[in-house]
């Protein structure tokens, strides 16, 4: 028997298996998708962490795709879009049917099994627009063509999709931070749980005859710091933290003030009901229905609020401290003004980790450094 849960992404309750039972902080990211160049830093950096055994060949816990024709594995969300079949909003409610409660009878989750082939091409579409850039284009927003980078990485959702399907109840939601882990002791390799996942961020390891997937870098977290994609991002597009529960937001939580507050981080397919807690700011210049698929009805005002961030000094201080310190900042406040000002931000314990200025500085250097006797190529 399904139970009733309140979904608040999609702001109506749903069907899952398992009563409602919210951790006391639930880890989150945020991941600004207007800065990604796709250098693939945190995927090689997650991979030499995490995934660099035998049999680990294929794992990428965490990967960069392009977006439209980029998939990790091929045709993922394509997929199961089919699938679901029709999706609709009525205002910020969603008045289709979730994963759990479109699943066919016998079953926990409607899903679908990659075939080998779908794991062998991680850069599938890589930097593939979305159409022929026509001779004499102009420039305009949104693009008439376009394409933009998607950094995937396990959600750690609400109500996981995984830990719904596994038989085995080897999957299990850590009460203290919202953390989602296998545990290797129990798991049988039945792979419901690859199946079941519609992001398929959890993968079958056949050396081991096991499922594995991201751990949230776990053991540094419970150190007070950042997670591997995160500290490792030349972009300086991540932020990692703890989210309150989704009625009490805190306004100097930098992770509330981002999703709750500002509302200009999304999730990535809300339609599905797992509740992720991985949240997207949207691209800037792609055609607004393709943002609303991917993250809902809030993409279009998400954008607008986006490309007026200088109209908040909170917001565009908070864009600054993204990627600034390896530390997990617990609170944040801005000093000043958006020309002159700083955003802070704190520990747990209230203690200053991190001095960002809002405004980059400007510093003019003399042509001709006389210290090392030798002339400056940039001066600026």
């Amino acid at each position: 028997m399904m139970e009733k849960v309140f979904n608040w992404q999609i702001n109506r309750e749903m069907e899952y298996k398992y009563p409602a039972a919210r951790p006391d902080r639930q880890v989150a990211w945020v991941f600004d998708t207007n800065k990604c160049i796709a250098c693939q830093t945190c995927t090689l950096a997650c991979k030499n962490a995490w995934t660099s055994g035998k049999g680990q060949e294929y794992m990428f816990w965490n990967n960069v795709e392009t977006k439209p024709w980029g998939f990790y594995p091929t045709g993922y969300d394509v997929r199961l879009l089919e699938l679901l079949g029709a999706q609709g909003w009525k205002g910020d409610r969603y008045i289709g049917k979730t994963i759990f409660e479109s699943a066919p009878y016998g079953e926990e989750v409607l899903g679908w099994m990659p075939e080998e082939e779908d794991w062998a091409h991680p850069n599938i579409g890589e930097d593939e627009p979305s159409g022929q850039i026509g001779e004499k284009a102009a420039y305009s927003l949104p693009h008439l063509n376009w394409m933009f980078y998607l950094q995937r990485i396990c959600n750690h959702c609400t109500y996981p999709a995984c830990l719904a399907a596994c038989p085995r109840k080897a999957i299990y939601k850590r009460k203290e931070d919202g953390i989602v882990l296998i545990d290797q002791k129990r798991c049988r390799g039945y792979q419901e749980c690859v199946r079941a996942c519609p992001y398929k961020k959890s993968m079958f390891r056949s050396y081991t005859g096991k499922s594995e997937k991201c751990i949230s870098c776990f053991p540094a977290v419970e150190d007070g710091l950042q997670t591997q994609c995160v500290v490792t991002c030349i972009g300086r597009i991540r932020i990692f933290g703890f989210k309150s529960v989704w009625n009490k937001p805190r306004a100097d939580n930098p992770i509330d003030y981002l999703i709750h507050t500002a509302k200009v981080a999304l999730p990535l397919y809300p339609q599905f009901g797992l509740e992720p807690n991985v949240y997207y700011i949207p691209p800037i210049h792609v055609p607004e229905a393709f943002n609303k698929q991917l993250f809902g009805p809030g993409a279009k005002r998400a954008v607008e609020l986006y490309k007026k961030a200088y109209e908040d000094k909170r917001l565009v201080g908070l864009l600054m401290l993204f990627g600034s310190t390896d530390k997990i900042v617990h609170s944040f406040k801005v000093e000043g003004d958006i020309n002159n000002g700083f955003c802070v931000g704190y520990d747990d314990r209230g203690l200053e980790i991190v001095r960002v200025p809002i405004k980059e500085p400007t510093i003019l250097r003399k042509a001709y450094d006389e210290e090392q006797d030798v002339p400056r190529l940039s001066i600026t």
